[in-house]
């Protein structure tokens, strides 16, 4: 890709994004999720491998139809109550249909089945702006319309979420596809407070981005993309690979790490809201992510004879 086709497309995606975060009118926020789908499909086919152009038609055809669904959500509600504004969503159907409509944009269980297939055909670092900043806008409509949504559905996700992203990623060797699924089980846990406590879905979701990113950036830095190429990494670059298996153990969210305060606030805030069954459950189900991040903290670190 050239340098102008690269320019073009980051400035695409910075403006999509923050044209979708700071915007109150439906239209507007519309208009910005659509910059930048088509932004980041030049990022994830620009190798001609057959996979990165499967991997972009899923992308492209996944998106389309959150974003009509969004559309259709946004007109429901503007014809029922005249309003536009992205707060004023009051209509029980336009409620359904915007929380498809993210949760099919974001990858959230059942609507999940796009997103490891897509971060498989794409590079280390379009992988990287799929998990982070494409998510960034998403989260803030949802964020926004945090007190219209249904609480039972969005638990029901979340639980799900949790369980079906550290299940899968049990038996996975490529390191994006392992990374997919541990989005997926994140978003669980970002989906099971967001109509408790809004604000601490956003520091979740900060908190994950960071850490993510410095795995995407330690494993792009090492040309990293199976379990096995990892572990002759700790040879080659030793400090690099304690970065990675610190930012592994922070994202697995165990003391004292920084991936261990989020969870901890929504386990509590759950049970100040007297959810203890899902508070435990999904506290249960992040056994399952602790697994296979131990994994790869393991790989990183052996070191071969």
């Amino acid at each position: 890709m050239s340098s102008q086709a690269k320019l073009i497309t980051t400035t695409s995606l910075l403006l999509g994004t923050t044209l979708t975060i700071s915007s109150n009118h439906w239209l507007m926020a519309w208009t910005g999720l659509e910059i930048n789908t088509l932004a980041i499909l030049p990022m994830i086919s620009k190798s001609h491998h057959p996979r990165a152009i499967e991997a972009s038609t899923k992308y492209f055809l996944t998106q389309a139809a959150a974003s009509t669904l969004l559309l259709f959500s946004s007109m429901t509600n503007a014809w029922s109550t005249g309003q536009w504004d992205i707060s004023q969503l009051t209509h029980p159907t336009s409620c359904l249909l915007l929380t498809t409509a993210l949760s099919m944009k974001l990858g959230l269980v059942p609507f999940h089945f796009w997103f490891p297939e897509v971060l498989q055909g794409s590079s280390l670092t379009t992988s990287l702006l799929l998990t982070t900043l494409m998510k960034f806008p998403p989260i803030t409509l949802l964020f926004l319309t945090s007190a219209s949504l249904n609480p039972t559905l969005m638990s029901t996700m979340a639980i799900a979420s949790a369980a079906l992203g550290g299940w899968m990623g049990l038996n996975q060797t490529q390191t994006r596809k392992i990374l997919a699924f541990s989005s997926i089980s994140h978003l669980g846990w970002m989906s099971i407070i967001l109509i408790h406590n809004p604000k601490l879905t956003l520091i979740t979701f900060y908190l994950y981005s960071l850490t993510t990113a410095a795995i995407f950036l330690t494993l792009n830095t090492t040309n990293t993309l199976k379990l096995s190429s990892m572990m002759t990494t700790w040879t080659k670059i030793p400090s690099l690979t304690s970065t990675l298996m610190l930012t592994l153990l922070s994202l697995a969210g165990l003391p004292p790490l920084t991936g261990f305060l989020p969870k901890w606030l929504i386990i509590q805030e759950l049970t100040k809201q007297e959810l203890t069954a899902a508070a435990t459950t999904i506290a249960l189900l992040s056994l399952l992510g602790l697994f296979f991040y131990l994994r790869l903290a393991y790989c990183a670190t052996i070191t071969l004879p």
